[in-house]
């Protein structure tokens, strides 16, 4: 992949004029010491925001660009979030601490602008980063904007063209794309989604997606004992192991209930183990404890630290799961996929004949999982280590684009 551009030819990336009027309005000697346009924001605050962020964080700060990364997290998933921090060594430089209990999209929001308000108008910075489609990618793509300060958009483009499946994360990637600078489609198909929104081309790289650079670094750690495997004690390596992740909010209610009374009938069969991480929403927790609890060959346990889900995965003969990142990190493993979803903003996979879409009806997850079970030849077709979505490098080349930008930004200023 080629993402190299240049920054000065053509017309600028639409938010440009605003970076030069917000460095404009520093001291006359910071636009000569480039003090301002050094200092790089990330702002993320959930698990899968954290795990495709890290390895950017990382990157940047071990390139020699010369510029500053700083780490904003909100802490939207608190324990999950940590986790993967501890895991890439990556130490927040600014911890908002912003979720309570029963907190409303809107009151994250809300919390989230406000907090990073006097963040972004005192520390100097030059650019922000976002990822994904959560609420955090969206509040800091919106404060960096009210501060006239470009915004770096990593993982864009991706789409389902549904606004209420994923919610609210389809209208989070729409909104943050109309405010970002910079675009990192991870595929070809991400960058023709932004282009069909009027998205200049020069600002859209494709660069693959850094949850690949992330899976390939820890399992490859694993592999050669560089970071320990987790104990897996209630294992039966006579089972095919079944792991399973489920938690969207559109999920919430009766899909929930659907999954698992899927999940409840494919436990029936003496040649599988059920190993399903639940998250804490009680809105996941009580429904599943409540139709999957004391089954003998279910293990219902606590949400992993990543390294300990890759090893999971890498256990695995297959994944049910409603989770975008796994979609994207098990054809890496050569794992086949059963995405629990009426549609997904990740088609790659789905084309390349690794993931298949199964939703939240009852027949259909059985019936795909069964075949798979049963059928030697579907999964080996599925199975096959294809993926569609990188090649372990795209936070260098992210990483070697946002130095550009800034050095050619820096360059207009002086």
């Amino acid at each position: 992949m080629n993402v190299v551009k240049s920054f000065r030819s053509g017309h600028s990336c639409h938010p440009a004029p605003r970076a030069t009027a917000s460095a404009t309005r520093a001291n006359s000697t910071a636009l000569h010491c480039t003090f301002p346009v050094k200092r790089i924001l990330f702002i993320f605050g959930t698990r899968p925001e954290a795990i495709k962020l890290c390895p950017v964080v990382r990157w940047l700060r071990d390139s020699g660009s010369g510029l500053q990364a700083l780490v904003c997290v909100t802490a939207q998933h608190r324990a999950m979030l940590d986790q993967v921090l501890e895991c890439f060594d990556v130490q927040p430089d600014f911890d908002l601490d912003l979720m309570t209990p029963g907190q409303t999209p809107s009151q994250t929001t809300a919390r989230a602008l406000t907090a990073l308000e006097p963040i972004l108008a005192g520390e100097n910075i030059g650019m922000a980063v976002v990822q994904g489609d959560t609420t955090s990618t969206l509040a800091g793509a919106m404060a960096a904007f009210y501060r006239h300060i470009p915004v770096a958009h990593v993982e864009a483009g991706l789409r389902t063209g549904n606004l209420m499946q994923p919610f609210p994360e389809e209208m989070n990637r729409v909104v943050t794309a109309r405010l970002a600078t910079l675009h990192f489609a991870p595929t070809e198909s991400a960058r023709l989604n932004l282009l069909a929104e009027h998205t200049p081309d020069h600002c859209i790289f494709v660069t693959g997606n850094t949850g690949i650079d992330a899976v390939l670094h820890v399992a490859g750690a694993l592999e050669e004992g560089r970071i320990p495997s987790h104990r897996w004690d209630n294992l039966d390596g006579s089972r095919k192991l079944i792991v399973v992740t489920a938690h969207r909010r559109e999920s919430f209610g009766g899909g929930i209930g659907r999954i698992c009374e899927a999940l409840a009938e494919l436990a029936g069969r003496d040649d599988v183990q059920i190993v399903y991480p639940v998250h804490r929403n009680p809105n996941v927790l009580h429904p599943v404890e409540e139709g999957l609890g004391g089954r003998s060959n279910v293990a219902l346990i606590e949400p992993l630290d990543y390294p300990s889900f890759v090893d999971l995965m890498r256990r695995a003969y297959l994944l049910l799961t409603d989770s975008g990142g796994i979609q994207e990190e098990a054809p890496s493993l050569g794992k086949p996929v059963l995405v629990m979803r009426e549609c997904t903003e990740r088609p790659e996979a789905v084309e390349a004949g690794t993931v298949k879409l199964v939703g939240t009806d009852v027949g259909k997850i059985v019936g795909e999982t069964v075949r798979l079970l049963e059928s030697p030849e579907e999964y080996e077709r599925m199975s096959r280590i294809h993926n569609p979505y990188g090649d372990g490098r795209a936070s260098q080349r992210i990483t070697e684009t946002i130095a550009q930008f800034m050095r050619e930004l820096e360059f207009r200023l002086l």
